[in-house]
């Protein structure tokens, strides 16, 4: 696995926590691969019925 460094709003990393706290995930760090795999795949599918999401600038 690549190492990457993010910055992130707080408000979204205090979410993170609060999965990993009640056990949603494992760690910040799954809980984050798993957000970008949804990303891909929500790719993968637009590309595949020709739309396009635009990206929310947050």
């Amino acid at each position: 696995m690549e190492r990457v460094t993010l910055r992130i709003p707080k408000q979204q990393i205090e979410e993170v926590e609060r999965m990993v706290d009640t056990g949603e995930f494992p760690n910040r760090s799954e809980a984050i691969r798993s957000a970008v795999r949804e990303m891909i795949n929500e790719q993968a599918e637009e590309h595949e019925d020709g739309k396009r999401r635009p990206w929310a600038k947050v």
